[in-house]
């Protein structure tokens, strides 16, 4: 685990490039000036098996905004957090129950401009110890984990395409079994991908 330790620090001292939704849709103009709320994911890496696993969720269907879609336990920045850090470590205790002093943050990554108007900063860390997985009724149908080496990889990004609001955009997948892991949760791990490549 030091290793991988040592590796993800020396990935997070290097320059990496904030990323965004557009990155692969360049005809789409942004406003300048747009307001941008800001926001903080926990990518949570287990190592309690040995081999690193990364801790997703799968949001409530029931929701407005991106329901069934595989995210990282997160949102917005409250009233009451200190950074986003700090909103990370909150979300991840709300949606799927990990303690907030369990896991051992290592730094950030540039941050991601989301589509729906957040910006997104990824929180990089590692849970060493196992704790009782409880996904909030009313956010997450499940928390399940896709070992690290997957999302790492570069190969295992495809490029897809939809059309939305009249025009066809695409997006990084990085597909795990029934899992369809795409958008900016994929965009972000990507990114994190090519920084522990360099």
């Amino acid at each position: 685990m030091r290793d991988l330790i040592s590796n993800l620090e020396a990935a997070l001292s290097r320059p990496g490039h904030a990323s965004s939704d557009f990155d692969l849709n360049p005809d789409v103009g942004l406003p300048p000036g747009r307001t941008l709320r800001p926001a903080g994911v926990l990518v949570a890496i287990s190592t309690v098996t040995g081999d690193p696993r990364l801790i997703l969720t799968k949001r409530s269907s029931r929701l407005k905004h991106h329901p069934g879609q595989i995210a990282f336990p997160g949102g917005k920045v409250d009233d009451g957090d200190a950074d986003v850090v700090d909103a990370a470590l909150r979300e991840a205790d709300e949606e799927i129950g990990l303690p907030r002093n369990l896991p051992q943050v290592l730094g950030t990554m540039p941050e991601h401009e989301t589509v729906t108007g957040f910006r997104v900063t990824p929180v990089i860390a590692i849970v060493d110890r196992a704790f009782d997985t409880v996904p909030e009724p009313g956010e997450v149908d499940e928390a399940f984990s896709v070992p690290l080496s997957h999302v790492l990889d570069p190969g295992n990004y495809i490029i897809e395409s939809r059309r939305w609001r009249g025009t066809r955009r695409h997006y990084f997948i990085v597909p795990y079994g029934p899992y369809y892991i795409w958008g900016a949760t994929a965009r972000m791990l990507r990114a994190l991908a090519a920084q522990m490549s360099q």
